[in-house]
């Protein structure tokens, strides 16, 4: 699969790819934990051994000068969606090829499998507009109330308290990094400096959150 898209310094880009044939990529907790701190160590100008920074935390990590900046991400069972700002020339490129080969390298042998993990070229579009990129920041953070409720889009939500509830716990996204005020490590994932402060609070990015809940509810 190709991708038709070029690379802009200083512009927004939705990045999103999958399991080969649609199969599951994160298996487990751990696999999902590898998958997060590659998230921070691959967005590097060095070169990482990952065995060399075992146990370490990220706060820990001189890991150089960043490729990208990454506004939210989320991690599905078969899938992941990242929002990324390109920084500089080839940094989205050569972030994602990073990402891929060691995470690729990781979940074959753990799991021992070989073969293609993913389904091809990961892809991209454009966050071209101001209304675009801030729905990306509802639409990516919202994906996991597809495991909770896989109809909610056609059917409207069955439970909003329970929805709410399942966002909070799911560990696998940026969500709590917006939602609450916890300062959690992987939060050192995101540089939000980089990307337009459409929420002023918590409070501000769950409203925008809950206007999607209801308008695909409606």
């Amino acid at each position: 699969m190709e991708r038709y898209i070029e690379f802009s310094i200083d512009e927004f880009y939705h990045i999103f790819n999958r399991g080969n044939d649609k199969k599951t990529i994160f298996l487990n907790h751990h696999d999902y934990e590898r998958f997060m701190k590659l998230l921070f160590l691959c967005n590097s100008s060095k070169s990482v051994i990952f065995k060399s920074i075992q146990g370490a935390t990220l706060d820990k990590i001189d890991r150089g000068e960043t490729l990208v900046d990454i506004g939210a991400y989320c991690l599905m069972p078969n899938h992941f969606h990242l929002l990324i700002h390109e920084k500089q020339e080839n940094g989205a490129s050569l972030f994602m090829k990073k990402l891929a080969t060691a995470y690729s390298m990781y979940f074959n042998r753990r799991h021992s499998r070989t073969g293609k993990l993913f389904e091809g070229v990961f892809r991209a579009e454009h966050a071209d507009t101001d209304e675009y990129l801030k729905y990306l920041f509802s639409y990516i953070h919202l994906n996991p109330v597809k495991l909770l409720d896989p109809k909610w889009k056609e059917s409207g939500l069955r439970d909003q308290v329970a929805t709410w509830a399942f966002l909070k716990k799911y560990f696998y996204s940026s969500y709590n990094d917006y939602a609450t005020n916890t300062d959690r490590e992987e939060t050192k994932i995101l540089n939000r400096a980089a990307f337009p402060e459409y929420f002023q609070d918590t409070k501000e990015f769950k409203d925008n959150l809950n206007e999607w809940l209801n308008y695909n509810s409606a």
